[in-house]
């Protein structure tokens, strides 16, 4: 297995790298971690138990995203491919980590390809890690100029076994085209050694690694979940006129309360916006007497929480307002407490079970469930798996029993349209409630417990 490394003759304090590290920002990161709560330690063991489910002398292939451009040299924020830090913690576009199974079950090798230092592009870029870094901080065993990637990643091909990875495109080329800089024939070239090899795909074995989260994950999506609830609690407090500024306010209070940005783009819906499921252009006016549909979350350390409050404008809920609510947060309360591992439930299941209360609740409101009528009203899946993404582990199955150390969310809801079909004094309401979970044995923790929920709690903010 990897050993951590240290400092080799230089004080990181003392250079620039193209992250925080904890010598350089002792306020964001602690000694020992690579990322915010994350440990030098805890990424080798990711290493490590990925490669005990590889077949001996076989190599994983992961590389990190690559900046994305609006218009000319004008970037969008970059975004690291989740998969390759939860396995490097390298937050810099344009690397390669290549991690191969030696001939313990669990022994490693682990190579990242990384920029080198420029100081001409580090002027206009900012700063880079560079190679030395790649070992000295990361912990990588070797290291390499991404330039020449193509001759590097060629001879440790060569001598795989197997090659796991999601990179590869046929009948056509590689992608990892990109990294080459006469980028036809090099990548034709690799793409025939990879042709050649036996490449299996990765994101199923890594998937199920990444399901199961480490107390230190936990703990990172709960801050996230901590900050954002109360984020969404002081935002209930105010009156607010506008779409836009009540998401301008929740943006800045994660941010400033210490998340690192917003997980998602946020849905802000007054009134009939809140019928559509991700409404974003949240550019429209409140009005007194209609609710407001919020879904954001804050993510912390690149984890992330996702939260739905849906809340009066004027402060106060109608009776038609509070009766829906509460079929809403009724269903919502049931299946939550049965994100456990001793419930033997599957995601599905519990979605079974919200449109099976739902559906009794809107009979006794008067609603005329017959037929797939429920569909119309609760058109989304009751949950998801929540981690690095928002939709995390994409392509995991919501067949399975919930386990202890998954992370996912609950978020049952009735949108009712304006239509002579439906009771008039429901018609136009749009309730949302959503909370992020992480399974337990015997009782769920509840990660965004902050953001009120109740009715009592919710109009008690405005007194």
């Amino acid at each position: 297995m990897t050993q951590a490394r240290h400092y080799a003759s230089f004080s990181a304090s003392e250079l620039r790298f193209g992250q925080p590290v904890h010598e350089t920002h002792p306020h964001l990161l602690k000694a020992g971690e690579i990322t915010p709560g994350i440990s030098a330690l805890e990424y080798a063991r990711r290493r490590s138990d990925l490669v005990s489910k590889l077949p001996k002398n076989s190599i994983a292939i992961v590389a990190a995203s690559e900046v994305k451009y609006r218009s000319g040299a004008v970037f969008y924020e970059f975004h690291q491919d989740t998969n390759f830090l939860y396995l490097t913690g390298f937050n810099e576009p344009d690397a390669v980590a290549v991690i191969g199974k030696i001939a313990n079950e669990n022994d490693h090798e682990f190579h990242l390809f990384v920029r080198p230092k420029d100081p001409k592009a580090e002027l206009w870029e900012g700063p880079r890690s560079g190679l030395e870094a790649a070992v000295d901080v990361f912990n990588a065993d070797e290291t390499g100029d991404i330039n020449r990637l193509p001759e590097r990643l060629a001879r440790i091909i060569e001598g795989a076994s197997e090659v796991y990875t999601d990179l590869v495109t046929k009948p056509i080329l590689s992608s990892f085209s990109r990294f080459f800089s006469i980028p036809t024939q090099k990548a034709e070239s690799l793409a025939k050694l990879l042709d050649s090899s036996v490449v299996k795909p990765l994101k199923p074995i890594i998937n199920e690694i990444r399901s199961f989260k480490s107390n230190a994950e936990v703990a990172n999506m709960r801050k996230a979940g901590q900050i954002s609830g109360r984020a969404f609690t002081e935002a209930m407090r105010q009156a607010w006129t506008t779409e836009k500024d009540l998401a301008a306010f929740l943006d800045y209070k994660f941010k400033q309360r210490g998340c690192d940005h917003s997980a998602y783009v946020p849905v802000v819906a007054g009134g009939q916006h809140g019928s559509m499921i991700h409404y974003v252009r949240n550019d429209d006016v409140l009005e007194n007497g209609e609710l407001v549909l919020v879904d954001a979350g804050g993510q912390y350390g690149g984890y992330i929480t996702d939260i739905t409050r849906t809340w009066p404008i004027a402060g106060k809920f109608t009776p038609a307002q509070k009766d829906l609510y509460a079929a809403v947060l009724s269903t919502q309360r049931t299946c939550i407490a049965l994100c456990r591992t001793s419930a033997a439930v599957s995601l599905d299941k519990l979605h079974g079970i919200a449109e099976s209360t739902l559906k009794d609740h809107l009979v006794q409101l008067g609603f005329d469930m017959s037929g797939r009528e429920l569909e119309a009203l609760f058109p989304h899946h009751l949950g998801h798996y929540i981690g690095l993404d928002v939709h995390d582990t994409p392509g995991q199955s919501r067949k399975t029993f919930l386990q202890t150390g998954q992370c996912e969310k609950q978020n049952s809801g009735l949108y009712i349209p304006d239509s002579p079909s439906y009771p008039a004094h429901f018609r136009g309401l749009n309730v949302r409630i959503e909370d992020s979970i992480c399974v337990q044995e015997e009782h769920p923790l509840v990660l965004t417990t902050e953001a009120v929920k109740e009715v009592e709690d919710i109009e008690a903010l405005r007194d």
